[in-house]
């Protein structure tokens, strides 16, 4: 069974801030959520979890996992979406001058990323080669696998496991350490 699961909240989620690659560690609350994630999961067995190298999922993976026999490995292919120079800014969401908005109401529409990010294609090869070389191989073995990323580098997957278009890139609706169940 492959299963995924967000980071738990940062300051930088409270505040609204576009955190990408930025390393923002988890907050009181984001802990909080962990171990709450962590007990309503206590029943869900994993053999091996792979997460992204940033704090934010690799202390929330660790907190999840915590007192279970569970290797937590890296891969620097489920970093989260590289957002540019809009890294750090405040309501992108809403600004309506935001390189990224379109990103986050029209995934289908996004095709200039603003300087230094990445873009969707790259997002996805990446993920992509993390599903084929690594997670679909620990599948097929019989593996129970708990992928512990980020909102866009999850969607990426989801998307890509759904076989969805780019226009419902966000409709698993990722929340903070909710497990879903992919497959």
């Amino acid at each position: 069974m492959l299963y995924i699961m967000r980071h738990g909240t940062t300051d930088w989620n409270v505040l609204h801030k576009l955190q990408g690659r930025t390393d923002i560690p988890l907050n009181a609350e984001g802990k909080a959520l962990a171990e709450q994630a962590a007990r309503e999961y206590s029943g869900v067995h994993f053999d091996i979890c792979y997460c992204s190298p940033l704090s934010r999922a690799r202390e929330t993976a660790e907190i999840v996992l915590r007192g279970r026999e569970v290797p937590i490995l890296t891969d620097d292919r489920l970093t989260e979406m590289c957002f540019g120079i809009c890294e750090g800014t405040q309501s992108c969401f809403t600004q309506t001058e935001s390189p990224v908005k379109t990103l986050f109401f029209h995934p289908e529409q996004y095709t200039n990323p603003p300087e230094g990010a990445e873009s969707l294609e790259e997002l996805f090869a990446r993920t992509g080669a993390f599903l084929r070389e690594v997670a679909e191989p620990a599948l097929a073995a019989g593996k129970d696998v708990l992928i512990v990323g980020h909102g866009a580098m999850n969607s990426s997957i989801i998307s890509q496991i759904r076989k969805l278009p780019l226009s419902e890139f966000w409709s698993a609706g990722i929340e903070n350490c909710k497990l879903m169940r992919l497959k």
